[in-house]
């Protein structure tokens, strides 16, 4: 794991849809030029978006029941988070040691940097948003910002506080339609309902204690580092499925995973979900032998999010369970 900031490790607060998925640090370089027509383009997006081909789709938004986070949590999520909560006191510590500093201090930086999003500000958006908070019953809904940014990505202070907050790229509407773009708000909730903000402070915390132990910690310390990623991918899927049971269409969450891993607003239209979902299937094939497991493996080891191809196969597979289609009420 890398180093801690003054204000905790960034990576602990703040997790991406779809940005960079090698553990790094966060920290955003923005050139001022890209700010210039800020609210003209996110105006003329939203408008294209609301008005071309790609119309908001009428189906039922409503679930079956109240809404918990372990309603949806994945399995693997499940096991390391059962781990953490085993954990007597530590989550207090967690939230009062990392959870007020740093959320005061990205607050700040929205409010100053960013477009708040509200009932006079993007309407649209804000709607849609609110929608999304509602059903996966967060309330209030996090405040949304639009952050002007080339990088099309999307995160969240995922530690449940005074003031939770969703931050979107400009990039980002520039690249998916009003319904993809539901889906990574929802995803984003999705952090914010399973508390994943505490969760990663807590082991993050445990990994930087066993590399200080003289001997052993530094035996310990890279097989907690693997065991982290593996949560952190498990929780991406965790909030894929938070996204699913907010648009309620798996081919919408699915092409905003292949958007985001090959996408461009110029060949936007011609992209196809279903090509990219056998794209996964093949993915699997090759993987099967122990050369390709092993490769696999390797390939993802590093990775704080799952690849978009696992992500959107797993994402169809529970758009067929019994357990996401008794949450939204669908007969079998």
């Amino acid at each position: 794991c890398e180093r801690r900031t003054p204000l905790g490790d960034e990576h602990a607060v703040r997790r991406s849809f779809g940005g960079k998925r090698k553990v790094h640090r966060t920290t955003m370089r923005r050139a001022a030029a890209m700010r210039l027509g800020t609210h003209k383009r996110m105006a003329q997006t939203c408008r294209a978006q609301g008005e071309g081909s790609t119309q908001r789709r009428t189906i039922r938004k409503t679930l079956t029941r109240k809404l918990s986070g372990d309603d949806f949590r994945h399995p693997l999520d499940q096991q390391n988070t059962a781990l953490l909560r085993a954990l007597p006191g530590f989550s207090t510590l967690a939230r009062a040691a990392v959870g007020s500093v740093a959320e005061q201090a990205m607050l700040l930086e929205n409010v100053g940097s960013c477009v708040r999003v509200g009932e006079t500000q993007l309407p649209k958006m804000h709607r849609m948003h609110t929608e999304a908070a509602d059903i996966l019953g967060l309330d209030p809904a996090p405040e949304l910002y639009v952050r002007q940014d080339p990088q099309p990505n999307a995160y969240t202070l995922a530690v449940s506080g005074r003031t939770p907050f969703v931050v979107i790229h400009t990039a980002l509407l520039e690249l998916l339609d009003m319904n993809e773009l539901q889906a990574v708000l929802a995803h984003e909730m999705g952090h914010l309902k399973c508390d994943h903000g505490v969760w990663l402070s807590m082991a993050l915390a445990m990994a930087d204690g066993a590399t200080r132990m003289p001997g052993l910690g530094g035996l310990l310390a890279t097989p907690m580092q693997d065991g982290l990623l593996r949560w952190l991918r498990a929780a991406e899927l965790t909030c894929d499925r938070a996204a699913l049971l907010v648009v309620q269409d798996p081919k919408v969450v699915v092409s905003a995973l292949m958007k985001l891993a090959g996408g461009s607003p110029s060949i936007a239209n011609e992209l196809n979900v279903d090509a990219f979902l056998e794209q996964a299937r093949s993915y699997d094939q090759a993987t099967r032998s122990p050369m390709g497991w092993y490769l696999r493996n390797a390939q993802t080891r590093q990775l704080s999010h799952p690849l978009p191809v696992l992500r959107a196969r797993e994402i169809d597979r529970w758009a067929s369970s019994p357990e996401y289609r008794a949450l939204v009420g669908i007969a079998e």
